[in-house]
């Protein structure tokens, strides 16, 4: 009996094994991949001339293949993203993990799953058909895809990430934290804030980070909000993203268009790795603390 129990675990090893490096396979041939195909542009190119240059014209006679004004776009973007959905999705988690009566979390938490399982371009679709027009007249624009369009589209697809994992790390908390510092003479609120907040850090970061990938990584939603205009960013004005500057011309690229290109998706996935290194590293101050 325990030869056959020793065996099954063996061989569950073997393949929890098999899988973790399958993952770690597919990472580095991702990366191995990006950087052959993405580093001729950048030599060709030059890289200051790439990183740094405010033109992007790949299909005019003379070409030009600056991209700060998709680097700037992304970075915008993603912040702003950030401070409207971050703040909104924390306070809601909050809201639904001990404050909601049982009623309106389960219609709350239904709702939420919903928000999370609608395909990007549906989002786009909304925002093209009523926040772009919104914002047209609300502030008196000729035409109302741009940045503030995209970033509004963002926060809210970043909220079902940021609220669910949120829900989740905060009714982990174990109880006796809570009953402690209430028998302390602490209000649920102080208990809340002081106690149970601090306690589910961890897994609230852990939120924001797929919060942050998903506003980072999101391309056909924001190409249809935004204009998609290779403009240096501007709040109320057509913008480009990473994202969506290869989503736009990959299908019709060839030659040195296409090896930019490439060079966009390198520089979009060093950019994520190197946000996620940030977060991970003050996680990591702060468990140490």
């Amino acid at each position: 009996m325990n030869g056959s129990k020793h065996l099954v675990e063996k061989i569950m090893h073997g393949i929890f094994f098999i899988l973790g490096f399958v993952t770690v396979a597919c990472v580095l041939l991702i990366t191995i991949y990006l950087i052959i195909s993405g580093i001729p542009a950048i030599q060709k190119i030059g890289f200051f001339e790439f990183i740094f240059g405010q033109e992007w014209k790949s299909t005019s006679d003379v070409a030009k293949y600056g991209i700060l004004p998709f680097i700037l776009t992304s970075i915008y973007g993603t912040a702003g993203a950030i401070v409207i959905g971050v703040p909104i999705g924390f306070f809601t988690a909050v809201y639904l993990a001990k404050m909601a009566p049982k009623k309106i979390k389960s219609g709350a938490t239904a709702a939420i799953g919903l928000l999370a399982g609608i395909p990007s371009v549906v989002y786009g679709l909304v925002g093209m058909m009523i926040l772009v027009p919104g914002i047209c007249e609300w502030f008196h624009l000729s035409d109302g895809a741009s940045l503030f369009a995209a970033i509004i589209v963002l926060a809210i697809m970043i909220l079902p990430s940021i609220i669910n994992v949120s829900i989740t790390a905060l009714e982990a908390v174990p109880k006796e934290y809570e009953d402690a510092s209430l028998a302390l003479g602490a209000t649920p609120e102080e208990t809340w804030f002081k106690v149970s907040i601090p306690a589910a850090k961890s897994g609230i970061a852990a939120a924001v980070v797929l919060g942050v990938g998903r506003a980072i990584g999101e391309a056909m939603a924001v190409m249809m909000v935004s204009g998609n205009a290779p403009n240096m960013p501007s709040l109320f004005e057509s913008v480009r993203f990473l994202t969506t500057a290869i989503a736009s011309e990959m299908s019709y690229s060839s030659g040195l268009q296409q090896q930019a290109l490439f060079s966009i998706a390198l520089i979009l996935f060093f950019f994520i790795m190197f946000m996620n290194a940030i977060l991970n590293y003050f996680l990591k101050r702060d468990k140490e603390r």
